[in-house]
């Protein structure tokens, strides 16, 4: 009996291969959303993913936060009850917390092509052998970059790029923190990177959406890195929507102390709930499968995964 190899494998591959999307924004960043991430989404989470992160100094808003958020969730912050140190991450996932291998590769993705660089290095390291998540953020690179028209060739298709030659690994695209004084460009080159996620079926951290909104989700047009706001992209200063929060609610039970470069505390606690979120909605992607050749009575199995 003839087989039609083409249209078997064709058939087989359509149901093997499809791309996820996944976006966090300020709705995953808000404290509403994170109470309701379940004990055992987390615990998925930290079961299945080694996590490596490259940032500079605004992207560590997201590691200072969730560093922060272990000791305000273990005090009972938001009305939550969970085990202690539950929310607790390390570098090699140690007694029981999420692997994140924080500062994994130097700089950050404003540096091309050293970013290609060092993420091909780190993944290539038989060290590194079972990272599955690979999460880059930028500095204050995007508004130039889409002034220079190079956002596309420096930052989107090296992405895809990697995501083709490791395609059991999860590439996190990111936007660039807020900048007041690159209004414009900031935002147009933001939304370029939000364009290309959303018709690709990418998994974006929304870095800008979500210092752009308090937890009561009161959007701010026109802010900046350090929750300042203002009348216009040129306008004059109104006041700080972090500050306004912190002064009003209560500390380590709306909001809570931490680092937070550039910023006010507040950012970096939704920069932390923000991150929770992405890992437990990765974690929630189904596990990567190998294609199958079937050849007559013969199954072959390729060596190369494709995500599910």
């Amino acid at each position: 009996m003839k087989i039609n190899i083409s249209i078997l494998l064709g058939m087989y591959f359509c149901s093997c291969f499809a791309v996820n999307a996944l976006t966090i924004n300020h709705v995953q960043g808000n404290p509403s959303f994170f109470a309701t991430i379940t004990s055992q989404e987390v615990q998925n989470a930290k079961n299945k993913l080694y996590i490596a992160y490259g940032h500079t100094s605004h992207g560590s808003q997201l590691t200072t936060g969730m560093s922060g958020l272990v000791g305000f969730i273990n005090g009972g912050g938001l009305g939550m009850s969970r085990p202690t140190n539950f929310f607790e991450w390390n570098h090699g996932g140690t007694g029981g917390a999420l692997d994140l291998h924080d500062y994994a590769m130097g700089g950050d993705c404003g540096y091309y092509p050293q970013w290609v660089d060092n993420t091909i290095s780190y993944l290539e390291s038989s060290a590194n052998s079972n990272c599955n998540v690979i999460i880059w953020s930028w500095c204050g690179q995007v508004s130039g970059k889409f002034a220079a028209g190079t956002i596309s060739n420096e930052y989107l298709l090296p992405m895809a790029s990697l995501e083709t030659n490791y395609p059991t690994v999860t590439f996190v695209y990111m936007t660039g923190h807020l900048d007041h004084w690159s209004d414009d460009d900031l935002k147009a080159g933001n939304q370029m990177i939000r364009d290309f996620c959303t018709a690709n079926n990418k998994v974006l951290y929304d870095f800008a959406d979500i210092e752009s909104y308090d937890p009561n989700g009161t959007y701010y047009e026109f802010a900046n890195d350090n929750c300042d706001y203002y009348t216009a992209s040129d306008g004059t200063l109104i006041g700080n929507w972090a500050v306004h929060y912190q002064t009003s609610h209560v500390e380590n039970v709306d909001w809570y102390d931490c680092t937070s470069a550039h910023s006010e505390p507040l950012n970096a606690n939704q920069k932390a709930y923000g991150a929770w979120a992405l890992w437990t909605g990765i974690a929630s992607i189904p596990e990567p499968c190998h294609l199958l050749f079937i050849i007559g009575n013969l199954i072959f199995v390729s060596r190369k995964k494709y995500k599910l």
